[in-house]
């Protein structure tokens, strides 16, 4: 993947017109930020669903696997300026790391060949690694930090989780039942509204 994200990088990603429409991207994926909504039937009410990387892939998509990367950080960036943190940056952090590696994959597959089946294949494995990083990093980091700082045991989260599922009956399983199809969800949602416009959006991106 590293020697394809290094083969797929725009030259010309530092040109003025490139560094616009990144940053114009990166903006309203930030501004997407704000649009969060529970899925109360599949994750406990403090796991909010979203869609700000889409600008991301489009991104990706059209200009390369480095721009994804660019529109994410300045997405998070900007989050920690106007929204500040809870999580002493940790949870930007990871929102950073996963959300490109789910735009460098799927991009990285795609400029292989740029058709819609590498487009598919691509963001299915971006869905799957995003997915993965998420749960190691929620399992590991995030939930324990928020445990931490909110004062808010452990246990009392996976009360909540099992009030949603049966399955639920200690940490591991909140993070297998509630947290992995929570982000396998989010990244589906993202990838279909991806799918649906970039083509449309595609001649603007290029232009």
């Amino acid at each position: 993947i590293w020697r394809d994200f290094m083969l797929t990088i725009n030259k010309d990603i530092l040109n003025t017109k490139t560094m616009v429409k990144i940053s114009v991207l990166g903006a309203i994926s930030f501004v997407l930020m704000y649009f969060k909504f529970p899925v109360a039937w599949i994750a406990p009410p403090f796991l909010k669903m979203d869609i700000s990387d889409i600008p991301s892939l489009l991104g990706a998509f059209a200009l390369g696997p480095l721009a994804g990367v660019l529109i994410q950080l300045l997405k998070n960036i900007l989050n920690l300026i106007f929204e500040g943190t809870t999580t002493a940056g940790v949870g930007e952090f990871v929102n950073f790391f996963s959300g490109s590696v789910f735009a460098v994959i799927a991009s990285v597959i795609y400029f292989r060949n740029k058709n819609f089946k590498n487009a598919v294949i691509g963001l299915i494995a971006g869905i799957i690694a995003m997915t993965a990083i998420m749960a190691i990093s929620n399992y590991y980091f995030i939930f324990p930090l928020y445990a931490k700082v909110f004062g808010i045991p452990i246990e009392k989260l996976v009360e909540m989780g099992a009030s949603i599922t049966n399955k639920v009956v200690d940490f591991k399983t909140l993070i297998i039942y509630t947290v992995v199809p929570f982000n396998l969800l989010k990244g589906f949602l993202t990838a279909l509204i991806t799918i649906i416009i970039y083509k449309r959006l595609s001649p603007i991106l290029h232009k």
